[in-house]
């Protein structure tokens, strides 16, 4: 027997409310009307074991299963099963004649959204990183926890391209550059998938928040295979991940949803195997063009795959085997990944000392000093105190508080870590912003201020609807809040050893106030022990190896425009640094950037051949010596440029990273690899991908605007 269940428990997901806020800029929708359309959320249905039918393999079984379905069986598989969650969770139907399970959907790009869970760093910390192997490692504790909570299927990473600061979710992705970031999605796919299903997001080109739900990305197509789609081809191709989430935008004049261009032809180039799921409630928009324009899954709940689905079949509007095609893909997946298989969760992965400590190791790579004149940093040595000035030194601040928010049983502020760690030195804290006569004396009087200021989820984050917290931020300044810049300017003033502490999810311009201080360290939204691993950096226990996985630019003048309040925009081949080097722009810090207490030095690049296969790749070996007398880890970049091409082309492209570990005075050789692949370019008249039998130019060096050793090499055939 089938119970209905309104409301489970706890406040409906925020999405609910915004169903009737007009403020979103899309027609209100009836929530009434959706809770009778989806049963109002189906009560669980326990799935027994049962044989497959006559197949053999996966494919043999998939196909037994199908030729027993029901229409009406098949279209269950292709909807959630209510608007609002079940105990945290987004079911899609079982079928319990037939043994075939739901899925069990959950947020966690930095945690999982469900009850209390490790909480990490959020993917833009992680992608300041530049360590795959790290990310693969968060990757498969979040899966495991994941797996602990009763889903199978994890909504991360977020992979869409960081083209302008200013986007509200900025911290949920990897950074600016789509090699890095694909890189880094691959990574966490790889982790993930040692226990559930992974769900590449939002695809493509989704990178405004508040006007995400009607605007049309306009571009031309080489932009589009370029710059907006090479991470999701990594994500498929690279890491094999089982769904994709549709975004919300359109991209060309079709919302992703239903665009046949992104969800059949691209998808389908790739090989993808996997399931398309739609972004959740505004996120479908019809059913016959939906569907047959390749959407598999259409989430929460059934309002356009459902009836309406099952009736546009026996209309003859949508062919059977488009059905079956999705279902296929779903099924496929569904097996492959086990999930017909009987399975005990282990809570006890939860917040696992483990999970804990690798959230600290995260957070200690991901800092990026920013400057250190006069070795303000690190602090050692006899200490009289120290002063930490600022509302947010005793606030745990973690990142927005949508989908993506992750709540954890403790974290540790910033206060908190460097009390833990003063080695006996007295800590004053200062909240502010006004300051008294007593507070500018402690400030004065302290053997070195650190003042922790930054951005929070009032100011930045997935958007809720007009008026609410997060959202877009305003793209005019990208400045702090006129109090955090007086606490700075003041705290400089009093004190010549000032240290400022940067907390948030994008780039903030600093110009006003760079100059006073002495030291100035990004430590982003920074996981559950924030506050332990910026002690460690800040005390000198390792040595800042975080590097800028997006630009920080002087002014945001000097950004291309962020239009974030019109139905269409239009999106050229330039932004981040490859848009500063085109126009020759400064940047305040570049991408790449991260200063160290460690230091190093380049030489000897060499290439294993003269030529480049068409087919093959060619490999770059630098000699890296760390000259000083602390162990540290670099971050060694590869660039390549093109001479003699014949479209317009960036000055230079990421091609090739990897971290590596010095101890002092040690010398390393690392090698990079460039693939051929990657130099090609995407020929509008031929549809297809071009390489061109130029010069290339491989740059290397610790920065994009450092690159001090460079070699040319041309195609071999």
């Amino acid at each position: 027997m089938r119970t209905a269940r309104c409301a489970p428990d706890g406040a409906p997901w925020y999405f609910v409310a915004m169903l009737t806020d007009r403020s979103v800029g899309i027609p209100a929708l009836s929530v009434a009307a959706l809770l009778l359309a989806t049963g109002c959320g189906d009560a669980d249905v326990p799935v027994p074991s049962a044989p497959h039918g006559g197949g053999t393999g996966i494919e043999g079984r998939i196909e037994a299963l199908l030729a027993q379905m029901t229409l009406e069986e098949k279209v269950d598989q292709m909807h959630g099963r209510a608007i609002t969650p079940t105990g945290d969770l987004w079911p899609t139907p079982d079928n319990s004649r037939l043994g075939i399970p739901g899925f069990q959907m959950v947020d966690g790009p930095r945690g999982v959204r469900a009850g209390k869970a490790t909480t990490f760093p959020v993917g833009i910390a992680r992608g300041a990183t530049w360590d795959p192997a790290l990310e693969e490692r968060v990757g498969e504790a979040i899966g495991e926890e994941t797996a602990a909570k009763g889903a199978n299927v994890i909504l991360a990473p977020t992979i869409n391209i960081l083209r302008h600061p200013a986007w509200g979710r900025t911290q949920e992705t990897y950074g600016e550059d789509t090699n890095h970031l694909g890189e880094m999605g691959a990574a966490f796919i790889t982790g993930a998938q040692k226990h559930v299903l992974a769900s590449a997001k939002h695809f493509a080109a989704n990178t405004i928040e508040n006007k995400r739900f009607v605007v049309d990305v306009q571009m031309d197509e080489r932009t589009l295979r370029e710059v907006y789609l090479p991470h999701f081809e990594k994500a498929v191709g690279d890491a094999h991940v089982a769904s994709v989430m549709s975004a919300y935008n359109q991209v060309n004049g079709h919302y992703c949803s239903e665009n046949p261009h992104l969800l059949r032809d691209v998808l389908g180039g790739w090989g993808f195997d996997g399931f398309v799921e739609s972004d959740w409630i505004l996120g479908t928009h019809t059913t016959v063009d939906a569907a047959l324009a390749g959407l598999d899954i259409e989430m929460p709940s059934g309002l356009f795959f459902g009836p309406e689905l099952v009736q546009a079949v026996n209309d003859g509007e949508v062919p059977l085997s488009v059905i079956d095609e999705a279902v296929r893909r779903i099924l496929r997946k569904k097996l492959e990944f086990g999930l017909d298989a009987q399975k005990s969760p282990d809570p006890s992965v939860v917040e696992s000392a483990e999970h804990v400590a690798l959230t600290r190791e995260v957070e200690r790579e991901a800092i990026v000093l920013l400057k250190n004149d006069g070795a303000a940093l690190p602090l050692e040595g006899a200490l009289g105190s120290i002063a930490v000035v600022g509302p947010l030194a005793d606030a745990i601040n973690l990142g927005d508080h949508g989908s993506s928010n992750s709540v954890p049983s403790h974290a540790v502020s910033p206060l908190a870590g460097i009390e833990a760690r003063a080695r006996g030195a007295e800590v004053v804290h200062v909240p502010g912003p006004t300051l008294s006569a007593s507070d500018e004396s402690a400030i004065a009087s302290a053997s070195a201020a650190i003042v922790v200021v930054g951005l929070t989820a009032e100011d930045e984050g997935e958007f809720q609807g007009e008026g609410k917290p997060g959202g877009d931020r305003h793209s005019a300044s990208l400045e702090l809040s006129a109090d955090d810049e007086a606490l700075i300017h003041t705290a400089s003033a009093l004190n010549p050893r000032t240290i400022v502490v940067l907390e948030g999810g994008s780039a903030i311009v600093v110009r006003p106030w760079v100059d006073e201080v002495d030291a100035l360290v990004m430590a982003w939204y920074p996981g559950q022990e924030g506050g332990d691993a910026l002690a460690d950096v800040l005390f000198g226990e390792v040595s800042p190896s975080g590097k800028l996985p997006l630009t920080f630019p002087r002014s945001a003048l000097d950004l291309p425009p962020f239009v974030n309040d019109q139905d269409e925009v239009t999106y050229d081949f330039l932004h981040g640094y490859r848009w500063l080097d085109a126009h020759t722009i400064e940047a305040e810090f570049p991408f790449g950037f991260g200063l160290g207490y460690a230091t190093f030095v380049y030489a000897n690049l060499r290439l294993d051949a003269a030529g480049l296969p068409s087919d093959g790749s060619i490999t770059a070996t630098v000699d890296v010596t760390n000259t000083s007398e602390r162990a540290g880890d670099e971050i060694v970049e590869l660039y390549v440029g093109y001479e003699g091409s014949s479209v317009a082309r960036a000055p230079k492209d990421l091609k090739a990273f990897t971290r590596v570990h010095l101890e002092p005075g040690q010398t390393k050789p690392v090698a990079l690899e460039v693939r051929a692949k990657d130099l090609a370019y995407w020929d509008t008249d031929a549809s297809g991908w071009r390489l061109e039998p130029i010069a290339y130019v491989a740059q290397v060096g610790p920065s994009s605007r450092e690159l001090p050793l460079s070699a040319t090499f041309t195609l071999a055939d």
